[in-house]
């Protein structure tokens, strides 16, 4: 019953640090489909953050009623704490179940969006980046085609404009204007493989976070069952 006491007080305040955790992954997961909604149709896709936001609120009062059951035990205490660890569990299953799914999922529509958008654009060779969805993509990761900057060089646009890329695949060149005859001004890696890690990194960050604190929440659902156990109710007049 002690080891109860202790580990159901641990659990409390380890419930308030990990709150901010868990809200700063919801708020990772929602602003990047947002900085990123042209390339993600379903709208749904946030919603592993939205969850994860929620139960990062109810983490707060869940570690204040842990450690306060955890120090003089009440009945009402007890039995909101397992209501709580209750509505905890389904929140962060049901986030961890949907950003393992969603980061396998977006791979294939992210190809397909981001072949899409290169074949449609239609740049100049020029200093100016551009703005359209792929400038800003290319400009913001610092990328240059969907895997490299050949993928310019198979559009049906480049037949028009066989001697360059666009400008947004440059480096940080003042004199770059996509020329071929300069491939080491351009950036490297495909946009595809750094929205792919971006995308997982955070629903993987919520994946596993959410794992840890169900076994946490069930520990302390366990130790908080054991008090209650050896304070069993006394006044039944009433019935």
């Amino acid at each position: 019953r002690s080891f109860a006491r202790s580990l159901l007080r641990f659990l409390g305040f380890i419930f308030w640090g990990t709150a901010a955790a868990q809200a700063f992954g919801g708020v990772l997961v929602i602003l990047m489909l947002k900085n990123y909604r042209y390339l993600f149709q379903d709208s749904y896709l946030s919603l592993p953050g939205w969850l994860a936001l929620a139960a990062a609120l109810i983490l707060l009062p869940t570690g204040v009623l842990a450690v306060s059951i955890s120090v003089k035990c009440s009945r009402n205490q007890q039995g909101t704490l397992m209501y709580l660890l209750l509505l905890l569990l389904c929140l962060e299953m049901s986030s961890a179940t949907l950003a393992r799914s969603y980061c396998v999922r977006t791979a294939s529509q992210l190809e397909s969006v981001m072949v899409y958008l290169v074949h449609q654009h239609n740049w100049t060779c020029s200093r100016d980046p551009g703005n359209s969805a792929v400038d800003v993509i290319q400009r913001k990761l610092q990328c240059c085609g969907v895997h490299n900057y050949t993928d310019w060089l198979k559009t049906s646009s480049s037949w028009h404009h066989p001697a360059c890329v666009p400008a947004s695949c440059c480096k940080e060149h003042s004199h770059c204007r996509g020329d071929l005859g300069h491939v080491e001004q351009f950036s490297e890696e495909g946009c595809l493989k750094k929205l792919e890690g971006q995308l997982c990194f955070a629903m993987l960050y919520i994946f596993w976070f959410c794992t840890v604190l169900i076994i946490l929440e069930l520990l302390a659902g366990v130790s908080n069952g054991i008090l209650m156990r050896h304070q069993p109710f006394h006044e039944l007049r009433i019935l």
